[in-house]
């Protein structure tokens, strides 16, 4: 119990403090630009940005990953902000909490293992291609003063760390240019121009809501929504970060976490938010590794949009497009561009379909449901060719044994009858199973087929092999072996 406090709380103090404060700053014209997206006041991004981020550190189920109000989950409320109002949104978060933990409990987060890596590497190279294309809103209709405090924030960054690493390189761009545009007087867009930032703490807030019946139809739709949505973005995050760090999560904590957070969040005034693939990455890169990082970035983004206002609104927004352009660099995996010519033409058009759907969509769910489904296609298909039948014929020519080797399921069923010849003459057919599976219904129903065909041209047939799993579903489903067998599949 120590141990596991010390490593998720204490074990990296003065990286997760620093890693926290460039989280922080990076979090700030996020929230702003996530709030502006949904419809509602910059406030209520950066209130569920400190909120989430504070509740996660505690009850997430991954230490490192920092989540906040989000773009994703911003799409998914503009129509339900426009057509009832905040307070409707309000609810919804909440329900959309109370939706995301009931997925924890039935273990939902476990279905992560049914992503292949080829979808996850899609998602990855769609999300930095996402974070790069949110900048360029920033470096259009600019002066020249933005090209050059972008790229100079970029050299500090990637040549900072040879100097020393003990400051994050990022940390050191934002106040280093924050420093020259104040110097220098220079009158180019910072984070002020975004939006005005909080001047109070956050209270508590029931949603104004009538708690009948109706109120449910209207916000249950856009809770199912930003509840599926926001959990996919936090799972796939969360499975991103264990490969950054080589450290596991919790996935089914990781959703109880989530839906806990959005609860908190949505009675403080803050709309709903998941797992930041960016930032998540700015904090592991930054140092942060442990719970104390998650919560720091909390913490200090409410100090500093509350209390620090007047010096964050200066911030030049120059200096935060380079800290994201440099997570969009380092989030996109080149190596996989490398693979195309290395790994099979399937795995390939999984990665390309995720990638192309989400940068097309703007929606993480539509980009991953295609990939998962495409995955599944192709799995599918080379596992039904991974299938053969032999036969050998006795020497008196009344026997013959069919030895069946592979997965019989849906895909492979109707190949597996064609390798059988019903109408040679033989007295006795034995067929050998002793290195196949029976996966489903319509593996069932393909022998069942098989036998009952033999048996129609008067050839006695033999099952020899049989696994114990293809046995109980065998014994269970198939009609070779119950009376009438015959008539029932000739449908009479």
């Amino acid at each position: 119990m120590l141990s596991s406090l010390k490593r998720d709380w204490f074990g990296n103090i003065r990286g997760d403090l620093l890693a926290g404060i460039v989280v922080a700053l990076a979090l700030i014209p996020e929230a702003i630009a996530f709030s502006i997206i949904a419809g509602v006041d910059p406030k209520i991004g950066l209130y569920a940005s400190f909120c989430i981020a504070v509740v996660t550190a505690f009850l997430g189920g991954r230490p490192g990953m920092i989540s906040a109000a989000t773009g994703s989950m911003a799409l998914l409320m503009v129509t339900l902000v426009r057509d009832h109002g905040l307070q409707y949104l309000l609810a919804a978060t909440v329900l959309t909490g109370v939706l995301q933990i009931g997925a924890g409990y039935l273990r939902l987060g476990s279905l992560m293992r049914f992503v292949s890596r080829s979808v996850v590497t899609g998602f990855v190279n769609a999300l930095a291609i996402l974070i790069f294309m949110a900048q360029l809103p920033q470096l259009t209709g600019v002066t020249w003063h933005v090209y050059a405090m972008t790229a100079g924030g970029l050299g500090i960054i990637y040549l900072f760390p040879y100097i020393t690493r003990a400051i994050p390189s990022p940390l050191v761009t934002i106040i280093a240019l924050t420093a020259i545009s104040l110097g220098l007087g220079l009158h180019i867009p910072t984070v002020g121009d975004m939006g005005k930032l909080p001047d109070t703490l956050p209270f508590f807030l029931w949603p104004a809501v009538p708690l009948n019946f109706e109120t449910l139809t209207i916000i249950f739709p856009y809770a199912i929504s930003l509840a599926a949505v926001g959990l996919l973005e936090s799972l796939m995050t969360a499975t991103i970060v264990d490969d950054l760090t080589d450290t596991p999560s919790d996935k089914n904590r990781e959703c109880k976490g989530q839906g806990a957070a959005n609860i908190a969040t949505g009675f403080l005034g803050g709309m709903a938010g998941c797992a930041m693939i960016g930032q998540s990455v700015i904090n592991v890169k930054s140092g942060g590794r442990a719970r104390l990082s998650t919560l720091a970035a909390g913490i200090f983004l409410l100090i500093m949009v509350v209390f620090l206002d007047r010096w964050v609104a200066r911030i030049p927004m120059a200096a935060l497009v380079a800290v994201m352009i440099m997570v969009s660099i380092g989030t996109f995996s080149w190596e996989s561009l490398r693979n195309l010519k290395k790994h099979p033409l399937g795995t390939n058009i999984v990665m390309i379909a995720t990638v192309v759907v989400v940068v097309a969509t703007h929606n993480l769910a539509y980009g991953v449901f295609v990939g998962v489904l495409l995955a599944a296609l192709f799995f599918a298909n080379k596992v039904a060719r991974f299938k053969y039948v032999s036969s050998e014929l006795s020497d008196d020519g009344a026997v013959r044994t069919y030895r069946v080797v592979g997965q019989v399921f849906f895909a492979s069923a109707d190949k597996f009858i064609e390798f059988f010849d019903f109408k040679e003459a033989l007295d006795k057919v034995v067929i050998d199973l002793c290195n196949a599976h029976f996966w489903d219904i319509t593996a069932v129903s393909a022998l069942d087929k098989v036998v009952l065909k033999f048996r129609r041209e008067g050839t006695v047939v033999e099952l020899l092999g049989m696994n114990a799993a293809s046995a109980t579903i065998v014994d269970r489903f198939a009609v070779h072996d119950k009376p009438d067998a015959i008539d029932k599949l000739m449908g009479h």
